[in-house]
């Protein structure tokens, strides 16, 4: 077996003083002082046979699981980091879920990660049922993620499964917690993508401002006007705006497109901070009646968007100039 393979190759339990006594009443030697160096439970345990017993080889009992998982338990601890690495597939392989169990029972938390990632390497929608159950029980917090997150990627097909038919008439709770939890999931989704294009909208209107600035400061000239169609979009549609509210002959109260060049100079004035030397047409009046209505709601919500197109500018700003840095760095050749 692999736990016997394991057990030749690190030659453990070779000059051993304790025993660990299996649910089977099998004997497995080891070292007590390598066993308390890698779990603070068995350290504990082994600390409280001394001060009861005051023999040189005393017994350790671990029981619920079968002898082999043990062994393989013991030999991994009793092991080198290389040496494990170098049998861990075939052992992840056959006994995972058992030492999932050992590992936190004895806090051994560098072995249970390891049966974490390897668990979550293995998950189908037969095994997540169970391998939820087995986080829950062990706190594997990031194991129990990855079953939740496939719950959800996959649930036509888990709801299928034994497991689940089982969960059903059995663990009514538990079912429960993971519907909500499924629930919850698709309300966060729904939430982050609503930020995702709150964030692009915002970052639209921070180059809209920048573009009113410098089109209103240097005018139109043909390179301008070049690279706009050309690179920025935006900066391209406000000078479509812009000459259609010079030709426009409508009711411009009523004309969206006329609105929303309004609404952008407004906009531009809540963040402006170049008060009379602004070349943006009518930006310093819009600055006046804003001073005239300060404190009303509708203001608010203008002061709101002011406050957020900054933060999104300032966050814009951040990222191009570490961009920037990261490109300018000097390669060191390797």
């Amino acid at each position: 077996m692999m736990a016997s393979a394991l057990e030749e190759k690190c030659g453990m339990g070779i000059g051993g003083d304790i025993w660990v006594e299996t649910s089977e009443c099998r004997k497995i030697p080891a070292h007590s002082y390598v066993l308390s160096a890698a779990s603070p439970v068995l350290e504990s345990i082994i600390l409280d046979s001394q001060r009861r017993k005051g023999v040189s080889r005393r017994t350790v009992r671990i029981l619920g699981v079968p002898h082999d998982a043990v062994l393989a338990f013991i030999t991994i601890l009793s092991s080198t980091r290389d040496v494990f690495e170098e049998h861990r597939r075939d052992v992840m392989e056959e006994y995972a879920v058992q030492l999932m169990v050992l590992s936190h029972a004895y806090r051994v938390r560098w072995l249970k990660w390891t049966c974490e990632k390897e668990l979550a390497s293995r998950l189908t929608a037969e095994s997540v049922v169970d391998t939820l159950q087995l986080a829950k029980q062990c706190d594997a917090q990031r194991l129990y993620f990855q079953c939740m997150k496939l719950l959800h990627d996959d649930f036509s097909l888990v709801e299928k499964t034994e497991g689940w038919i089982f969960l059903q008439n059995n663990d009514p709770s538990l079912e429960l917690e993971i519907l909500q939890f499924l629930q919850e999931f698709d309300t966060m989704r729904k939430r982050r993508r609503g930020k995702i294009e709150n964030q692009r909208v915002y970052l639209q209107l921070s180059e809209a401002m920048e573009c009113l600035q410098r089109l209103c400061t240097d005018g139109f000239t043909k390179e301008m006007i070049r690279n706009a169609s050309d690179n920025n979009k935006t900066c391209h549609a406000l000078q479509l705006l812009i000459h259609h509210i010079a030709s426009c002959r409508n009711n411009r109260v009523a004309c969206p497109r006329c609105r929303r060049m309004w609404n952008l100079i407004r906009l531009h004035s809540s963040i402006c901070d170049l008060s009379d030397q602004c070349m943006v047409p009518l930006c310093k009046q819009f600055k006046m009646k804003m001073k005239q209505t300060e404190g009303k709601a509708e203001d608010r919500k203008w002061e709101l968007l002011a406050k957020k197109l900054v933060a999104v500018r300032v966050i814009s700003s951040l990222s191009k100039r570490k961009t920037h840095d990261l490109l300018q760095k000097p390669s060191t050749g390797f």
